[in-house]
């Protein structure tokens, strides 16, 4: 279900009888306008234009670089921003001549410096443009010029704006060309829509990698089609004794390209020789005296070792990793290596020696904890640095062997660290983390003994021991992951904790209508979401009541009541859903396709869109009334939730619409979750 949006000035009136919620906006307080520096991560040059500032009109058209399909995706992402909040219909268009008006993505005229992720954003009072020389730059100016807009134009309903943007420049580009975030998703498995919304958040912060850990001693998570029964018998278990799971290849496939789709890479970890019990209950071959463990649900570690004198330990890594590889399209390969502590050095040695090349013959790059730095060098190879000192010996040998480091010092990067002693989640092995101790520290001096020349990037871990679902995740994350996005983004020279502590507390409002569950540090001064206006609930049913501009239509599932829904087959579940805990479901048979169905009221002569997600093969969304008759469906959705949307315009005799979802005869049950009605 819906998150329940947070509206900056209206009035939200529900009728439980029609179960119907609607808008109806009261004169709204107009917002502060961001100032051009304020956003996160602080960009390289902000230089605002005094007295000037540029307001989205209702008529407005995204306009991008012609001839360009990524820059067209680019504009299609964020009129799907743009377009809920402010109810506008902001076509995508490629533009004709030098844009005038409204909002222009072009990959072309940034300034030199912007480079291969940065971009160049100007806004006037007639024209906001961001130009950069790649799509990822334009993805990135796209994220800051979201931030540039008042909060609530990330709400899933109309609001009431204006939508207002400071006049200038902005110039921006990043320190660090790896800027990552970790999800384990081991010790507690984490479904594809959990790891999207994971994607979706970190992308927002121009964060650039996820690295997933697919495989530790609670859990396979990947399947491998030479080793069926690390996925369906490694992977069943988890941290108390799960259920667990895993990712098909077609699952982690449509996880590479949505996260492609939002200019982030797909780094994938099986670690090794350690850190494998559930490989090692699988297949009782691998473990030196040919007998399977049990399944492990504990949270110790160092325990495990595959064998390292057994060939068909290799062929069972060589495989693993060519498939793996075949399904990633990113440049690297995570090999882990940490923890080893069952095997001995000497047979660290050999083992990491042997499969290291196994990486490069499928065309990878080999990345691996720091530890790595007691094998031989492989050409490019990069040592993900996890320690907690000024200092170590395996990574000095890893450096001094011609690594390139990645940081993620545990004291300061790890996520799933408590903020204090009174955090409900987590762990303290390496400290506590409050914002401040995660921002005030620099990737560039962090180390003695490691060039900053050596130094790729930063990377924010979530180690999954105590978290068990996506409100767990994102409580960890923020604030601390935009903090560690700025530090790996913007130049050092313009961070300053006084300063950014200040904008974090400014994403806070962002957040709330975001649906983002945060922990509110003590040390941020946080923004507030202004509360609706008190006023009189309006009756449908009342003669002199104005139908309503838009509405929700999704009322009741939260309940667990149907009503005002109906239709044979259709019912409330609570599994699966997309938010919220229950979603609309429809049992298609041969003879009946499961209509679900709703009449809402309203106004005639307006452009209306229709917007839901829904889930399954051969699943239509639709609207039908007098003057009105409008669908769009999708042929399959791959086992998750999927967007449909359209629009339609009301006769002048119109005053009702039905809205329905439904299947077609023959196909399994589908589902429908957050579905809304707007005015466009």
């Amino acid at each position: 279900m819906q998150r329940p949006a947070l509206l900056a000035s209206a009035v939200v009136a529900v009728t439980a009888a029609a179960g119907i919620a609607w808008v109806a906006t009261a004169a709204p307080a107009v917002a502060a306008v961001v100032n051009l520096q304020d956003v996160v991560p602080a960009p390289v040059s902000a230089q605002p234009t005094a007295g000037v500032t540029y307001t989205l009109p209702s008529n407005a058209t995204i306009q991008t670089q012609s001839g360009s399909a990524a820059a067209t995706d680019a504009g299609n992402y964020l009129a799907g921003i743009l377009r809920p909040s402010t109810g506008y219909a902001l076509p995508v268009a490629a533009a004709s001549g030098t844009p005038t008006s409204g909002i222009a993505l072009l990959l072309s005229g940034a300034d030199a410096s912007v480079g291969a992720e940065g971009y160049q954003l100007d806004v006037t009072a007639g024209l906001v443009t961001v130009r950069a020389q790649t799509a990822a730059g334009l993805f990135h100016g796209v994220q800051t010029l979201r931030q540039l807009l008042p909060p609530s134009i990330e709400a899933k309903t109309v609001q009431p704006g204006p939508w207002t943007l400071a006049g200038g420049r902005i110039v921006d580009y990043p320190r660090y060309a790896y800027r990552g975030a970790m999800l384990d998703v081991s010790r507690h498995f984490f479904g594809v829509d959990t790891v999207k919304r994971y994607i979706d958040e970190i992308a927002q912060y121009k964060l650039n990698t996820l690295h997933l850990h697919l495989s530790d001693d609670q859990g396979w998570r990947i399947v491998i089609d030479a080793w069926p029964r690390l996925a369906t018998y490694g992977g069943s278990t988890q941290v108390g004794g799960g259920a667990g799971g895993y990712y098909t290849k077609a699952q982690y496939s449509d996880i590479v390209s949505y996260a492609a789709a939002r200019h982030v890479t797909i780094v994938p970890e099986i670690d090794m020789p350690g850190h494998t019990t559930a490989a090692l209950a699988s297949y009782a071959e691998l473990n030196c005296n040919n007998t399977a463990p049990p399944l492990y649900t504990g949270t110790d570690v160092g325990f495990s070792s595959l064998c390292i004198g057994k060939e068909v330990t290799y062929t069972f890594v060589q495989q693993v990793l060519a498939e793996l590889a075949a399904i990633t399209p990113g440049p690297y390969l995570h090999i882990g290596g940490d923890e080893a502590h069952s095997t001995s050095a000497a047979d660290y040695r050999t083992f990491m020696n042997r499969i290291q090349p196994f990486v490069g013959a499928n065309g990878k790059t080999v990345l691996g904890w720091h530890q790595l730095g007691q094998a031989d060098h492989t050409a490019n190879r990069v040592a993900q640095y996890w320690g907690t000192g000024s200092s170590d010996a395996d990574l000095a040998a890893a450096v001094s062997k011609g690594d390139k480091v990645l940081l993620s010092p545990a004291n300061k990067t790890y996520l799933d660290m408590k903020y204090t002693w009174e955090t409900p989640l987590g762990l303290t092995w390496a400290g506590l983390i409050e914002v401040q101790t995660a921002y005030g520290w620099d990737p560039a001096t962090l180390l003695t003994g490691v060039p900053a020349a050596s130094i790729i990037g930063v990377e924010a871990p979530m180690w999954a021991e105590t978290l068990t679902k996506l409100t767990d995740i994102e409580f960890m994350a923020f604030p601390r992951m935009p903090a560690l996005a700025e530090l790996a983004w913007s130049p050092q020279a313009v961070r300053n904790w006084d300063t950014f502590k200040v904008r974090l507390g400014a994403q806070g409002p962002r957040w709330t209508i975001q649906g983002i569950n945060f922990y509110r540090s003590p040390q941020v001064p946080w923004g507030t979401v202004s509360s609706p206006s008190p006023s009189a609930s309006v009756s449908p049913s009342a003669s002199t009541s104005q139908p309503p501009g838009s509405g929700l239509v999704n009322g009741g599932f939260e309940s667990g009541s149907l009503a005002p829904w109906s239709g044979t087959g259709c019912s409330v579940v609570s599994s699966p859903v997309r938010s919220g805990t229950k979603a609309l479901a429809g049992a298609v048979t041969a003879s009946d396709n499961a209509r679900c169905q709703q009449t809402v009221t309203v106004l005639p002569n307006r452009t209306y869109r229709l917007s839901g997600y829904v889930r399954g093969s051969y699943v239509y969304l639709g609207a039908t009334g007098t003057g009105v008759s409008a669908s769009t469906w999708t042929p399959g959705t791959g086992g998750t939730y999927a967007p449909l949307s359209l629009t339609f315009t009301t006769g002048a005799s119109t005053t009702s619409v039905t809205v329905y979802v439904h299947g077609w005869y023959g196909q399994p049950p589908y589902n429908a979750d957050d579905i809304t009605l707007t005015l466009a």
